[in-house]
């Protein structure tokens, strides 16, 4: 059993949120790195605190550490709270709430998340694009038309500049990690797998922090905020279609470059509903059956296969609005559904000739072995 009270090394109460950790051990990390702190047992007491968060962040570690000290080695064992969905420990913390990577974040369904909350850590990043889908008519579409459009997108912050620094010009080195990035954790004591680097929580593995962040953006360099803009949408588009606005999309973390406002045109007449490429798709499935019916001649015995999706792809074409009055691109969005129809069709159809083919062979080979058999 493991005898270090992890919450009085980081002067923490038994019921501390996780916010309430963090703090702490970032509190505690700063005063007792061997790069600040030159006493003699500095370097074992930051290893100490780095243990205990390392324990205390993890949601599951956490409990089974609680678990240990109280005398139930069960208590643990069981993952999620009842307000946490059964097999995702994590899940009732919002994605990783220290920005750490495995082992230590919040590990989903798809691989670890980043945590979303704001961070002293200076990470200079181009900001992504803002797409908009911008639904018009065919006049609207084919004539060409103006349109204001309002959107929320992160903007440069104001008080400073988009630097993420009032008063400071310069990130500085992290005073947790020493500007490596990384942190060395030594877990042997609790879990027999000795020392593990980890990604430090306060730079978020960049070695670099905001010296003096800002108190509006929260040192990221970027506030979120609601924009317009005036699209002029070409005369001539068609669905799918795009408008590219340079600079209007989201600003880039600690003074980068924005990124773009990507305006996506859809015209309602031009695409087709799901049940009419459903309906194309099936169509196509059915053509290549057909084409083997007639050269093999045996369009009787795959009647059933060519008829069946045939007659139910012209019925979800007709019934989602048929295909009177449809213009080119229409077509062509249909050409390629009914081409992915045929692809499939094909597929299949090649695999029945061949064991038909198979079949044919193996039959004859048999009755003439038969007959001669019978002769002798």
């Amino acid at each position: 059993m493991n005898d270090k009270d992890y919450y009085a090394i980081l002067e923490v109460e038994h019921d501390a949120t996780t916010e309430e950790i963090r703090k702490a051990f970032q509190k505690k990390a700063r005063k007792l790195h061997p790069d600040v702190n030159k006493a003699p047992d500095a370097e074992e007491r930051f290893k100490e605190v780095s243990e205990a968060y390392a324990v205390l962040s993890d949601d599951d570690k956490r409990r089974r550490y609680d678990a240990m000290r109280s005398g139930n080695p069960f208590a643990g064992a069981s993952y999620g709270s009842p307000n946490q969905p059964q097999g995702d420990p994590f899940a009732g913390m919002g994605a990783d709430p220290f920005g750490w990577g495995f082992p230590f974040g919040g590990v989903g369904a798809y691989g670890t998340q980043r945590s979303a909350r704001r961070s002293r850590s200076y990470n200079p990043q181009a900001g992504g694009d803002v797409v908009y889908q911008l639904e018009l008519d065919a006049e609207q579409a084919k004539k060409g038309c103006r349109r204001g459009v309002t959107y929320q997108r992160y903007v440069s912050c104001d008080v400073c500049h988009g630097a993420g620094s009032v008063h400071a010009d310069h990130a500085k080195t992290c005073p947790t990690c020493g500007g490596s990035g990384h942190i060395s954790v030594d877990l042997a004591i609790l879990f027999g797998i000795g020392v593990m680097n980890m990604v430090c929580p306060e730079c978020e593995g960049t070695g670099k922090v905001v010296a003096d962040p800002c108190d509006s953006c929260g040192g990221t360099g970027r506030v979120l905020s609601a924009s317009e803009i005036v699209v002029d949408v070409p005369a001539g588009s068609h669905d799918g279609d795009t408008v590219r606005v340079k600079g209007m999309g989201n600003a880039g973390t600690n003074g980068s470059s924005s990124g773009d406002f990507v305006c996506r045109v859809g015209v309602s007449t031009e695409r087709l509903g799901p049940r009419q490429a459903q309906g194309f798709q099936m169509i196509g499935f059915a053509l290549p059956f057909l084409i083997l019916g007639l050269i093999l001649n045996v369009l009787a015995q795959l009647a059933v296969i060519i008829l069946a999706p045939l007659a139910l792809g012209v019925w979800l074409v007709v019934s989602d609005g048929g295909v009177l009055g449809r213009g080119a691109v229409w077509w062509k969005n249909a050409a390629r559904y009914l081409g992915n129809g045929v692809m499939n069709g094909a597929t299949v159809a090649v695999f029945v000739a061949l064991m038909v083919s198979c079949m044919s062979g193996f039959g004859s080979s048999g009755y003439g072995t038969g007959s001669g058999d019978v002769r002798a």
